[in-house]
């Protein structure tokens, strides 16, 4: 063999060891390559899963957002047409508590008035003020114990806000004694230091008249529990207290649900004397 084709064999190797050092290093840089993929593929499937979750809690949120804005645009809706049915009847609401874009009443105008304390008031135009009638300020929903609000609903509106048979008694116990046209009123006046308060024996002859249905025991522990509503609904306004009475010769104890007459009930003064007539402003339509 000639020492020229000796060197072209020395060459040939030469480049084939080079060709193999170069495949060795695409090889190398091939593994690392799937490695790194299959790192981002693992990563991207934990993203996808993130994701998903992510998306399940956004459909949670989502869903309780919805039921929560039905549940406040329907709560707006009954505020509303409380409101608008007490400004028909002459009620003094603060400006604060009603929105002129949508409250419904005759011709959309609401006077503007500003009273003692200071603090101003829609009614409907030229309508009559509320503190010529029974000592009484009619206040904004918001103002008013609770027993207050509910006694304002009708019986529909009543039975869709509280499920609570004794809180609509309540509720109709004491709409009773601030409205004269509701007529079974068994309420009585009392003394010097008790404006008003109604036998637990009346009352119970009063929920059988409300419901003829009711028999005579039940109406004795739904006796009980209205109290027990009206104690909360009035945030202990009342008070109960026990009497001895006489009926036939007998002695015997009562309860009474006392109204005492220092007790602070909103937009109502009692005894106590009424304010001179407010200014009155302009009308907003």
């Amino acid at each position: 063999m000639t020492i020229e084709r000796i060197d072209r064999l020395h060459a040939t190797i030469d480049q084939l060891t080079d060709r193999l050092a170069e495949l060795e290093e695409t090889v190398a840089e091939n593994e690392a390559l799937k490695t790194r993929i299959e790192e981002v593929e693992a990563e991207n499937d934990q993203l996808r899963e993130e994701l998903a979750e992510h998306e399940r809690r956004i459909d949670a949120t989502d869903a309780k957002t919805d039921a929560i804005a039905k549940k406040s645009h329907l709560n707006k809706d009954r505020i509303e047409a409380l409101q608008s049915r007490e400004l028909e009847k002459g009620a003094h609401l603060e400006t604060a508590h009603v929105d002129t874009r949508t409250i419904d009443v005759h011709d959309n105008k609401l006077e503007k008035l500003t009273k003692d304390d200071g603090k101003q008031y829609f009614r409907l135009p030229n309508g009559e003020d509320p503190l010529d009638r029974g000592g009484q300020i009619q206040l904004a929903h918001g103002d008013l114990l609770p027993v207050q609000q509910l006694a304002r609903l009708d019986e529909n509106l009543l039975r869709s806000t509280t499920s609570s048979r004794p809180a609509r008694l309540a509720a109709k116990l004491w709409k009773a004694r601030a409205d004269d046209t509701v007529g079974d009123n068994p309420w009585k006046n009392g003394s010097q230091t008790i404006r008003e308060f109604v036998k637990a024996s009346d009352l119970k002859q009063w929920i059988r008249r409300q419901d003829p249905g009711v028999s005579e025991s039940y109406a004795k522990k739904l006796v009980s529990r209205t109290i027990d509503a009206l104690l909360d609904l009035t945030k202990n306004r009342i008070a109960i207290r026990r009497k001895q009475e006489r009926k036939n010769g007998l002695s015997y104890t009562e309860r009474r649900i006392i109204l005492p007459s220092d007790v602070s009930i909103p937009g109502e003064f009692g005894r106590a004397s009424v304010p001179d007539r407010p200014e009155t402003g302009g009308v907003h339509g």
